[in-house]
């Protein structure tokens, strides 16, 4: 059903439209930075989302044209992360969010303007593709903050960009220009800025009109390409394949072809 939905937080906006599922961070006096209550907030909305067959693509930016999610919330950290229970408990719950977002079955795409800063890049690694527009900057500062990156999001980061460009990121903490998160194969796009809402918002159209069943098991089977030879669950990505030819979908996308004609899919 089309419509904003309650995230237990007024920082953190969701609502639903032709099949997209929109996450807004609406912290803009403070660049989006990210506090508990919002990590939190992130968790459950990517639960909604990923039960709701209606939501077929999630989409992720931040309020206020300057920045997409600036990182941590530093002005929380002497309530949130001063001890070691409480810098455990921050992470546990940061870990969950991000694999909230890396690990959802349907297509996500963050919508980056503006700062794109440490925990935000983290973020925006998890999203499937990354679109941004002209003045976006990219950066993780932690060796300027002393902060650790743990394996499981370092490792997203060189699956996406490789280790030499990865440790580039890390050892230097500078700011990188929307040109260089494309070179560095950070982020798919680069667009104009005020044309930018305008395209993410067709490309989510294009790909929610597309056979569920078939997005979904592509992105699956991708991420199982991702692993060693002999751990891909190869047995699950024929199961998917198959699943694919023995839907309702597969025949409506033959006789739409046919008749020439936009298809209508179900998702089964």
């Amino acid at each position: 059903m089309d419509g904003m939905i309650v995230t237990g937080s007024e920082k953190m906006l969701a609502r639903k439209a032709d099949g997209i599922g929109w996450v807004t961070f609406n912290n803009p006096e403070r660049h989006n930075a990210v506090s508990m209550e919002m990590w939190e907030a992130l968790e459950r909305i990517m639960a909604d989302y990923t039960a709701d067959p209606a939501v077929r693509v999630v989409v992720l930016t931040g309020a206020g044209g300057r920045a997409f999610v600036s990182g941590a919330d530093i002005s929380k950290f002497e309530s949130e992360r001063s001890g070691e229970a409480a810098v455990a408990a921050y992470q546990a719950q940061t870990a969950r969010a991000y694999d909230a977002v890396y690990d959802c079955p349907k297509p996500t795409i963050a919508m980056i303007q503006g700062h794109c800063i440490g925990g935000g890049t983290a973020l925006a690694v998890c999203c499937d593709m990354r679109i941004c527009g002209e003045s976006a900057s990219f950066g993780v500062p932690a060796a300027k903050l002393g902060l650790g990156y743990p394996l499981h999001g370092l490792r997203k980061l060189v699956d996406l960009v490789g280790p030499s460009f990865a440790k580039e990121i890390f050892f230097t903490a500078k700011k990188w220009s929307s040109e260089d998160a494309r070179v560095m194969g950070l982020v798919n796009r680069v667009v104009p800025n005020d044309q930018l809402e305008a395209f993410v918002t067709d490309y989510a159209k294009t790909i929610a009109g597309n056979a569920p069943l078939t997005v979904g098991s592509a992105k699956f089977i991708i991420g199982q390409a991702l692993k060693d030879r002999g751990e891909a669950n190869e047995a699950a990505c024929d199961a998917m394949v198959k699943a694919c030819f023995a839907s309702e979908d597969y025949v409506e996308g033959r006789r739409a072809f046919m008749e020439k004609r936009p298809p209508q899919f179900k998702g089964r």
